[in-house]
């Protein structure tokens, strides 16, 4: 229990500090950013004085110097617009095609004006040019550093979950196979000793017809012990014919279903070879039935169909029970979902997983509809 909670506390603390370091990285990024603009505003500063210098000694007809020439030719990379007092525009670092439209110009100021406050070049009393300016290529850059060091921390958050997740799954499968096992080898010792009694009843001269419904029985608990000790291990597939499985499925659960279930089965009158393990096969079956039967609270229509085409061989099983919302066609395939009071939600999750990954097909809620009934389908390759 110590450990545990040790264990908890260091997960939150690594959680909290994890997330200290990316407001911090964060809170650096912008306050660069912040930085980076401002002596992009200086350098646009220094650029409108060194214009004015130039305007004012070409009105004075008098020598300019060396200076101003170089910090006007120095701005290499930051888009900029001047817009003279005449009305006349000048441009510096913008596509000397698209300049030529207009309307391309009076967006683009507009698009500068909301980046950063224009410029005045004043002389005397009066402003002789408004410059508008834009952000420079590596200032647009920075600003999605942010949203891309964002980006890179969701996916290694995502990255981190699946891993988490994974592991506990695998947790999970590894306890239930267990499990699985344990429950197998616990039912076979009993199991061995009702074997030893039904002989000693033989030899009692007990009504043979009891004797035959306890062997039925018993030759039932065998084979769920088979079952469950089958978890966790690649079960072996043997051609064989999935009508008379499905159907030797459907006779036992129906005898020992309420009368108030009305069953009915279609199936081909020739075999149909499937690669298949007859027991898991089986198991998916009753589970299907089960479910349906639950479905309608033991009482209702219960349909098994087969139908053949080319490649495949498609078994519906279909209730009148409560039926299901689409949103849960896929959820109910789950481990632990489930909709009644009782149970794990483990039935359907076998099932999916026996006839999926070790039968190599497909199963799915064909149809449903709440408060009509639903149909289940398994669709498996013929051989």
């Amino acid at each position: 229990m110590t450990f545990k909670m040790n264990r908890n506390i260091l997960r939150w603390l690594i959680i909290m500090a994890s997330f200290i370091i990316i407001s911090l990285i964060l809170w650096n990024t912008y306050t660069f950013f912040q930085h980076f603009k401002a002596e992009e505003r200086t350098k646009m500063q220094n650029w409108s004085l060194a214009q004015k210098e130039l305007s004012k000694n070409t009105d004075l007809d008098t020598d300019i110097g060396e200076l101003p020439i170089q910090i006007l030719s120095s701005n290499s990379t930051t888009p900029m617009i001047k817009v003279n007092k005449d009305g006349s525009i000048e441009h510096n670092n913008i596509n000397p095609e698209k300049a030529k439209d207009s309307v391309y110009i009076q967006e683009l100021i507009i698009k500068f004006k909301s980046e950063n406050k224009p410029l005045e070049v004043r002389y005397g009393d009066s402003v002789y040019s408004t410059i508008y300016y834009g952000n420079s290529p590596l200032i647009n850059k920075l600003k999605y550093y942010p949203l891309a060091l964002l980006l890179i921390i969701v996916l290694f958050g995502a990255v981190v979950y699946f891993f988490y997740r994974s592991s506990k799954i695998a947790t999970q499968n590894k306890l239930w196979t267990g499990m699985a096992k344990e429950t197998a080898h616990q039912i076979g010792t009993p199991l061995s000793s009702l074997v030893g009694w039904t002989e000693i009843l033989k030899s009692e001269n007990v009504n043979p017809s009891y004797l035959e419904e306890i062997e039925k029985d018993i030759t039932r608990l065998q084979t769920i012990t088979d079952r469950f000790s089958k978890i966790g291990s690649v079960p072996t597939l043997q051609k064989a014919d999935i009508v008379e499985a499905t159907v030797d499925s459907y006779e036992y659960l129906k005898a020992r279903s309420s009368n108030l279930i009305d069953f009915h089965i279609s199936v081909p009158q020739h075999p149909i070879y499937v690669e298949l393990n007859t027991q898991l096969f089986s198991w998916t079956i009753e589970n299907l039935v089960k479910n349906a039967i639950d479905a309608m609270k033991g009482k209702g229509k219960l349909k098994v169909a087969m139908i053949q085409t080319d490649k495949f061989v498609k078994i519906t099983i279909e209730d009148t029970g409560k039926g299901l919302p689409k949103n849960l066609y896929h959820k109910i395939f789950e481990p632990g979902f489930t909709s009644k009071k009782r149970g794990w939600g483990l039935g359907l999750s076998l099932a999916k997983r026996i006839i999926e990954d070790y039968h190599n097909g497909k199963i799915k809620v064909l149809h449903s509809e709440v408060g009509k009934g639903t149909t289940m389908q398994i669709s498996l390759k013929i051989v």
